[in-house]
């Protein structure tokens, strides 16, 4: 298999972004993009696997593999080396699947041909969407490279899914969001109530995940960087002498935007063909997924730290801020990752209720909605997202 290249990969995103100018049904678009990516890697196979519920993966398109195991073949998160992958939200790299622990075959697929496998997560902010699968005859170990780059198709995939460009029949390409779902929490105020969900910080939708001009894309991210330190400078400056736990967060926040290394692995994506918006979300998307497996809560901390960063950088390059130009319902139910007591104070009583991804019974935010008498959820995971 040949070496991919930083232009390399940078011709296979562009290649990509046209197959997704291209008029075509979710299905046909699928179809294409694993011819693309086993053509560019001198794959024999590809395949891409999208969950069609929480547990389970399915066989949506493939290259290489038995036609007819598309929508058949399904996988539970955490079975065989595609669902460990999904599972655990980390590639799989083998020269002998069949010999690796977990590994679980298909017959149906056809698979037993193929001796090499890497699997990679198709995931965004964290959220898992699928897994990516490269395999060939030759018994072999993919090169670094190679997962990296798989790795940045895997992350434009991510965001093609959650723009809805491979929508078709069945479970698995049905539209995102658009079904009832159940967020389980902890009750941190008593109450209950009715209303329209309002996000504290609207989501921010990067629309160009690809792009040709790596040089000028560097410069934007720069940019936005260099502002984004002056303005945690100027907080700093601001902030009272005798708020201790104020100016630690922000000391942390200054470590991380003048962090060599987050910047060093946003500028190493964007040679490899991303857009500005994209390298940081990839960089998100990852830390995201280290939080869900660091055990220490400090550490967990210091990666909801990086996550904060990095959305005020991408608010920054896309000048999607905070104001939307919507108007607040006359029956606000508050949805954030979390928030300070006093912009919940801004809020007021007019909020029915509220809902955090994050909070403790014991934070400022819950002291506050305990003496407006609003009702309040926390640890309801992933519903920001």
């Amino acid at each position: 298999m040949k070496q991919t290249s930083d232009t390399e990969s940078r011709k296979l995103l562009s290649r990509l972004q046209a197959v997704m100018a291209e008029a075509a049904a979710g299905q046909e678009r699928l179809d294409r993009i694993t011819h693309l990516i086993a053509d560019s890697m001198g794959a024999e196979v590809c395949s891409i696997y999208l969950l069609r519920d929480a547990e389970t993966l399915e066989l949506c398109a493939t290259q290489g593999l038995a036609p007819e195991a598309v929508h058949v073949t399904r996988l539970r998160l955490g079975e065989g080396l595609v669902g460990k992958v999904a599972r655990k939200a980390q590639p799989v790299n083998t020269a002998n699947a069949p010999s690796e622990k977990g590994f679980r075959y298909m017959p149906e697929t056809g698979e037993e041909r193929f001796s090499s496998f890497l699997g990679v997560p198709i995931q965004r902010l964290g959220e898992s969407m699928g897994v990516v699968v490269v395999q060939s005859k030759d018994e072999r170990e993919y090169s670094e490279d190679e997962v990296y780059a798989l790795e940045v198709v895997a992350m434009v995939l991510a965001e093609m899914t959650e723009l809805g460009a491979f929508v078709g029949e069945g479970a698995a390409l049905s539209a995102r969001h658009t079904s009832p779902v159940m967020f389980p929490g902890a009750t941190a105020q008593e109450g209950a109530s009715m209303g329209h969900v309002w996000l504290h910080e609207p989501r921010v939708v990067v629309t160009n995940p690809v792009a040709e001009d790596p040089a000028a894309e560097r410069i934007r991210l720069n940019e936005a960087v260099s502002k984004l330190r002056t303005d945690i400078d100027q907080m700093l400056t601001r902030t009272a002498k005798g708020d201790k736990e104020q100016a630690e967060v922000l000391e942390a926040y200054r470590m991380f935007a003048r962090s060599r290394g987050w910047m060093r692995r946003m500028e190493e994506d964007i040679e490899r063909g991303l857009s500005a918006e994209a390298a940081v979300e990839k960089e998100q998307s990852t830390a995201r997924a280290r939080m869900e497996t660091v055990p220490d809560a400090y550490l967990r901390e210091r990666l909801h730290d990086l996550d904060d960063l990095s959305n005020r950088l991408l608010r920054l390059l896309t000048g999607q801020g905070h104001d939307t130009g919507a108007e607040l319902p006359i029956d606000p139910v508050l949805v954030a990752r979390n928030i300070g007591p006093a912009e919940l104070l801004d809020y007021g009583r007019r909020l029915k209720g509220v809902v955090l991804e994050q909070g403790s019974v014991g934070s400022h935010a819950a002291i506050v909605a305990r003496a407006l008498a609003i009702p309040l959820v926390i640890h309801a995971k992933g519903i920001t997202t």
